[in-house]
C-alpha cells in the first residue's frame, strides 16, 4: 500500500478514526484530504502525484516538476505541477501540489508513464518543452529556452519529434522552430 484512501480503508475494514488515529500517531502522513501514504515509504518528490493520481487516475506531472522530472530544470519546486483536463474538479486540501488545466482535446498528446514508477504519468520532455513555450508568457522564456538547450544536447533528441508535438498547439510551432533554427 503506497497510498490509502478513506474509501480504500473502509474497503479493507478500517474505520475513519482508525486512520485517523494512525496518522496522529505517525503510521501515516495526511497528503490530501482523505488521501494518506506511509511515511518514508514513497520519494518525497512522488508523494504528491502519488496521491493525487489515488483520486484523480489522469492526474499528471507537468511543467516545471516535469521539467525537473526529465532532466531539463534545475529549479527545485515549491509544489508539484499536476495536470488534470478542464472541467475536472481538483482534488481538495493537497497542500504541495500546483493544479492546471488542460484542455480535453490535448490532454493525452505526450502523456508518458514513469518508468520508476509505471502508475504514475508524466508529460514527455517533447511535450513539456513545448509546454514551457505554451506559457513563457505567463511564466519565463528563459525557462523555455534553457529546457530546449539541455534537450538538444542528449544524444536521441528529435528536433522533428518535438515539432510534430508542437504542431498540436499552433501557437507555439514559430517560437519552437525559430529557437531550434538558432540553437542548431
Amino acid at each position: 500500500m503506497s497510498v490509502l484512501t478513506l474509501e480504500a480503508a473502509r474497503a479493507a475494514g478500517l474505520r475513519k478514526d482508525e486512520v485517523y488515529r494512525m496518522a496522529q500517531a505517525g503510521e501515516l502522513e495526511r497528503i490530501g484530504r482523505g488521501v494518506y501514504i506511509r511515511p518514508g515509504e514513497l520519494d518525497p518528490a512522488m508523494a504528491s502525484l502519488a496521491g493525487a493520481t489515488a483520486v484523480k487516475p489522469a492526474a499528471t506531472m507537468c511543467l516545471t516538476s516535469a521539467l525537473v522530472h526529465h532532466g531539463l530544470s534545475d529549479e527545485i519546486p515549491r509544489a508539484t505541477d499536476i495536470a488534470l483536463p478542464r472541467g475536472t474538479r481538483f482534488p481538495a486540501g493537497f497542500e504541495h501540489v500546483i493544479w492546471h488545466a488542460f484542455g480535453p482535446a490535448t490532454f493525452e498528446i505526450g502523456r508518458i508513464t514513469m518508468s520508476e514508477h509505471p502508475d504514475l504519468w508524466v508529460y514527455s520532455a517533447e511535450r513539456t518543452i513545448v509546454d514551457a513555450f505554451r506559457i513563457a508568457h505567463l511564466e519565463d522564456i528563459d525557462q523555455a529556452n534553457q529546457a530546449l538547450r539541455r534537450w538538444v544536447r542528449r544524444p536521441n533528441s528529435s528536433p522533428a519529434e518535438l515539432l510534430r508535438t508542437a504542431g498540436h498547439f499552433p501557437r507555439t510551432v514559430t517560437a519552437i522552430r525559430g529557437a531550434l533554427q538558432v540553437l542548431l
